[in-house]
């Protein structure tokens, strides 16, 4: 009597879950990858694009009735130059560890923001310079006399967003942890001032602080590195995935 005929091994259902999510880590990793190249070109074409402005020759600030017009995705980092009357014995000190547009400031200290008048009657926010930390606090020397008028050289800014770990200002002490002037004019009732604020370069104060300077675009860009570093994990993923596959099969 002969043995009934054993059925043919039936595949384990392990090798169909393992194929599936090894797809989907392949997808995600290739995403990733893909990401950073577009990534790269957006940083190229930001870079160059802060490069030419940066670069212009200053224009006149525009007027105060077009203020609420400016756009800052074609007017942030435009080079101006205009009058400016500086209101006596006010500014706010906005606290820095840094600066990826200033390659001359390193360390803590405070970015010195002060409010003056300009032609057609605004209010426009200037950050005057930096200030190392403790060097405020030795000279007590305010950046201009009472009421001086200067010839202002700067850049185009808008405020910048409050991060998440970003510290609660410290009204009471005149420290602040985010460059929005209107949320510091609010506060120590500087009436309404442009939406944007001008970081200043030019004239350096006699006394050296606070120190204005020109920016450049030294923006970090390694996204060619991020996206080899996916595009190879995504190489190893399929490598190892085929070593397992080919052990799995001898074993069986």
């Amino acid at each position: 009597m002969r043995a009934p005929a054993e059925p043919p091994p039936r595949r384990r259902p392990g090798f169909l879950y393992a194929a599936i999510a090894t797809f989907v880590a392949l997808i995600v990793l290739l995403g990733l990858g893909t990401w950073q190249i577009e990534r790269k070109f957006w940083k190229e074409a930001l870079i160059d694009t802060l490069d030419r402005r940066l670069a212009a020759a200053p224009a006149e600030l525009p007027p105060p009735a077009s203020w609420a017009r400016l756009d800052p995705a074609h007017d942030e980092f435009r080079h101006v130059a205009f009058r400016a009357r500086f209101l006596p014995e006010q500014q706010a000190l906005v606290y820095t560890s840094g600066s990826a547009f200033r390659t001359d400031v390193s360390g803590p200290g405070y970015w010195v923001f002060a409010p003056a008048s300009v032609e057609g009657g605004g209010t426009v926010v200037i950050n005057r310079g930096f200030v190392p930390q403790g060097a405020f606090e030795r000279t007590k020397t305010p950046p201009t006399e009472p009421g001086e008028t200067l010839d202002v050289v700067g850049a185009l800014r808008w405020p910048e967003p409050r991060g998440l770990f970003t510290p609660a200002d410290e009204p009471e002490k005149n420290i602040w942890f985010v460059r929005d002037p209107a949320a510091i004019a609010a506060a120590k009732g500087w009436s309404v001032v442009a939406p944007f604020f001008v970081e200043q370069e030019a004239p350096v104060p006699a006394g050296g602080w606070p120190r204005p300077g020109p920016l450049t675009a030294k923006l970090r860009n390694e996204h060619l590195q991020y996206a080899l570093t996916w595009y190879g994990l995504a190489l190893v993923l399929v490598a190892v995935f085929a070593v397992w596959a080919r052990g799995r099969r001898r074993g069986a």
